[in-house]
């Protein structure tokens, strides 16, 4: 918590893999009193591994999956990790789950991206399955004797989404404990809110799921610096990631400020956002000095946040990644195990309606890689 009493949670891009940088980041979480520590898995290491490591490192943060693509492994592999990663950090593991890109999917899985909102609802359906114990809900192979996992049940872990699509967000709010929305605009995170609850209306009416945006954080010694670093976050996004943010952005309003962005970053990506894009760093980054940070991170606990997430970049060196986080929590030391406020771990009693969630967005459902 921070020294309002708030949850606050960090992060690291997947361009970031260097692993003593990425324990250094986590290690330095948890004794600044940080509550959670989220990993997200490109196209480097298992971050099931190294978040295995890091269980081992860590004595009070939680430790979370932010995000496993839900097409580089079965279910039930997903649940084996997510049950052993509880049982290793001693019940502070959270399992962050998305539909990640047509990239990843397709160029480093050799896996055709279709129907990731279909594929999202089976793959947390079967996974809280098997958690909670039970056997297997088979799909494809329904002939075969279904299966359990062979260990305690943990029926308590909590399960987060990366969803940006309408669609994705409510089934978020149907089937699981926090959402993780990463370039997704302040101003809408009330709207985001909307969705879920009409997702939890399906099946349990009143549930709270805990919103978590990860937002990109750049500190340095004068604003305009600062400023720089945010600018690369979204002009990288924005030109190198496909259609999928520019999308999403589009459909809020954004769309004059995204297109000024990519004109200003062509022929080549110059990671700049022009003057006229400046609301794009407004509205999805926290930026600035030692001073005024974290008045922006304020922002986003009034615009509906439970935990925002700071998104740290790449490269950074041991002394700019300890400033940039006691920034935020300077004086916060540990006081026992993170707080679950945010986990929403006791909401699973929270899930309902929403037939909108029949369309297929394709590029609609990522985070983090």
């Amino acid at each position: 918590m921070n020294g309002n009493g708030q949850t606050l949670g960090v992060s690291v891009v997947p361009m970031e893999t260097r692993r003593e940088a990425i324990l250094h980041m986590a290690t330095t979480a948890d004794r600044l009193g940080y509550d959670a520590f989220f990993l997200p898995e490109g196209w480097a290491y298992d971050s099931t591994v190294l978040l295995a490591e890091l269980a081992t490192r860590t004595q009070r943060i939680q430790l979370g999956s932010g995000i496993l693509g839900i097409w580089g492994r079965t279910a039930a592999t997903m649940a084996m990790a997510a049950a052993t990663l509880h049982v290793i950090s001693g019940g502070r593991f959270i399992l962050g789950l998305g539909a990640s890109t047509a990239q990843l999917t397709e160029g480093l899985h050799d896996t055709p991206f279709d129907a990731p909102l279909t594929r999202l609802r089976r793959v947390l359906t079967q996974v809280r399955t098997l958690l909670r114990g039970e056997r297997l809900p088979l799909t494809v192979t329904t002939g075969a004797r279904a299966l359990r996992l062979g260990m305690p049940a943990v029926p308590e872990l909590p399960m987060y989404v990366a969803g940006l699509a309408p669609a994705s967000v409510r089934l978020t709010g149907e089937l699981a404990d926090g959402w993780l929305p990463f370039l997704f605009p302040r101003s809408h995170l009330g709207e985001g809110d909307r969705l879920l609850r009409e997702g939890a209306a399906r099946t349990n009416p009143g549930r709270v799921v805990a919103i978590c945006p990860v937002i990109p954080t750049a500190v340095g010694d004068t604003t305009a610096a600062a400023r720089q670093r945010a600018a690369w976050f979204v002009a990288f996004y924005l030109t190198t990631m496909g259609e999928l943010y520019r999308r999403i952005l589009a459909r809020l309003g954004y769309k004059a400020a995204v297109e000024a962005l990519i004109a200003a970053n062509a022929p080549r990506a110059l990671q700049v956002v022009p003057d006229d894009a400046e609301v794009l760093l407004e509205e999805l980054t926290i930026f600035g000095t030692p001073d005024n940070a974290p008045s922006r991170l304020a922002g986003w606990y009034e615009a509906g946040a439970s935990m925002p997430v700071l998104l740290l970049g790449p490269d950074l060196t041991p002394n700019q990644i300890d400033r940039t986080l006691e920034v935020f929590r300077g004086d916060r030391r540990p006081r026992g195990l993170a707080t679950r406020s945010a986990s929403a771990g006791d909401g699973r009693s929270r899930r309902n309606n929403d037939r909108h969630g029949t369309h297929q967005d394709r590029d609609g459902m990522c985070i983090n890689g």
